[in-house]
């Protein structure tokens, strides 16, 4: 009887070690740098809209070489970026990739152009 529990013991090292390892395996559906970070720190009041701009831009070039798609919210939070720095181009295309890329979020990009009239 003593086997059993040395058994039982081996095979939740077992399950455990196959759990962890398709856990390990997956891959994020986008690349999202440090943009959580980065927002953050923005909303906080502790970079100016001109350091987030570049540091966005630098985390979609990284998507693009990895070949990752840009995650919700990044291309928005860009275009309003624009927007507060006066670039209106900017501010309607970046707000437009981020409709085309997330149809979803159609009708905030609606309200925004409405609302946000870049100066």
């Amino acid at each position: 009887m003593p086997r059993l529990p040395a058994q039982r013991t081996l095979l939740a090292l077992l399950a455990t070690s196959a759990l962890l390892a398709g856990c390990a395996t997956q891959r994020s559906l986008y690349h999202w740098g440090n943009f959580p970070d980065q927002q953050y720190a923005y909303l906080k009041g502790d970079k100016g809209p001109e350091e987030e701009i570049q540091e966005l831009e630098k985390i979609r070039e990284q998507a693009k070489a990895a070949g990752q798609a840009l995650p919700p919210g990044l291309q928005a939070h860009l275009g309003m970026l624009y927007g507060v720095t006066g670039r209106a181009d900017l501010f309607v295309a970046n707000l437009e990739a981020e409709r085309q890329q997330f149809p979803e979020s159609g009708p905030y990009v609606d309200f925004l152009l409405k609302k946000k009239t870049p100066q």
